[in-house]
């Protein structure tokens, strides 16, 4: 089901400064900034191998990534992205394997991806993002 690490999703206050650090101290090039208006989010990808890491910065005081920086004011990792072929099928047998799910249908990411997130309570703690490229939400 799972192909790959998408990503390790980075929560930040600032992308402009985030990149500082993997720019110039890791020596890593953004690749890709977009904002997701539906999830409230900027976002910048920056990539290593066959992964990338994204920094998220919210685009105002609402959504899920300004709420973790209520909670966690210096940032930090927010979720990992496991990339699948098939979204719909993997979401039908993670619920039928008692999964708790955020999303019940996968809806527009970056990129053009459908996403869908899987809830921590399920997952020991950790916040998954399942991102089916190349097949943007209907």
């Amino acid at each position: 089901m799972i192909k790959k690490i998408s990503h390790l999703g980075i929560a930040t206050s600032s992308i402009s400064e985030a990149r500082k650090l993997y720019e110039e101290g890791f020596k890593l090039g953004v690749e890709h900034v977009e904002e997701v208006a539906s999830q409230k989010v900027k976002t910048a990808f920056l990539p290593v191998g066959e992964t990338n890491v994204e920094l998220l910065e919210p685009l105002g005081d609402e959504g899920a990534i300004a709420k973790f920086l209520e909670k966690n004011p210096r940032g930090g990792i927010h979720h990992i992205c496991f990339e699948v072929d098939d979204i719909d099928a993997a979401l039908a047998h993670l619920k039928a394997a008692g999964v708790p799910l955020v999303d019940q249908e996968p809806r527009a990411g970056a990129h053009g991806m459908r996403v869908a997130f899987l809830h921590p309570k399920g997952t020991g703690g950790v916040l998954i993002e399942l991102a089916q490229p190349g097949a943007e939400s209907d």
